[in-house]
């Protein structure tokens, strides 16, 4: 027998959002181990990767489905002071208003890194970025220091991530699982009103389409 809407749960994530999560996490990762075996390829390619996953982030906050748009999480600091004092009224699906904040406090620290990465040059000028020749030598190995101080200042908002999964978790809810199945069991009505606004493929296939030509123009440093 097939399971009824209300006990699969309310819809909570869409596709896009739960692809673009964990192909974020896989490439991070992946960016990581290339570079400490200094597999230069590899690492440029994933950081253009992450760097076109990022510009359809910032797309599908704008038309994605209610729970990914800017607009519904990214709140003001009175509603952040209400939440952490625990009189925020109204309860939406999806980002908290501090959660919110985490979420643009991430987006720019990856935007910050893989800028940086994109003019980086290493100590002997041999591996570059795709735009290292838009700048001096000096300003590409500086480019190069803020690529990896950066790079520890997210390895602090990730730790931060895992701390708060585990809060909720201990709290009992499972945001890893909603990440992952898209879904939550939220008995709110706000929670159940996200089923009826489910973004359209064309839309994913749209933003992801442009992101990429972006992301191969700055590969190819604007030069075709």
């Amino acid at each position: 027998m097939a399971s009824s809407p209300s006990s699969r749960g309310a819809s909570l994530w869409d596709l896009p959002i739960r692809m673009f999560h964990w192909l974020l996490v896989a490439l991070l990762g992946f960016s990581w181990w290339s570079g400490e075996e200094h597999l230069i390829d590899w690492h440029r390619l994933s950081g253009l990767t992450i760097l076109a996953l990022l510009l359809f982030r910032l797309y599908w906050g704008l038309v994605g489905s209610p729970t990914a748009r800017f607009a519904r999480f990214v709140r003001g600091p009175g509603a952040v002071l209400a939440y952490v004092r625990g009189t925020d009224s109204t309860p939406a699906p999806g980002h908290n208003p501090l959660g919110g904040w985490s979420v643009v406090a991430m987006l720019v620290v990856l935007f910050t890194m893989v800028t940086a990465g994109l003019f980086a040059v290493d100590v002997d000028g041999l591996e570059s970025g795709p735009l290292a020749d838009y700048v001096s030598f000096e300003q590409g190995r500086l480019a190069a220091e803020i690529h990896g101080f950066v790079f520890n200042v997210l390895l602090g908002l990730v730790a931060l991530h895992l701390l708060a999964i585990v809060f909720y978790l201990v709290r009992g809810k499972n945001l890893t699982a909603q990440m992952i199945t898209g879904r939550s069991h939220a008995p709110d009505a706000a929670a159940q009103a996200s089923d009826q606004a489910r973004p359209w493929l064309w839309k994913a296939v749209l933003g992801a389409g442009g992101a990429a030509l972006i992301a191969v123009a700055f590969a190819r440093g604007f030069r075709f």
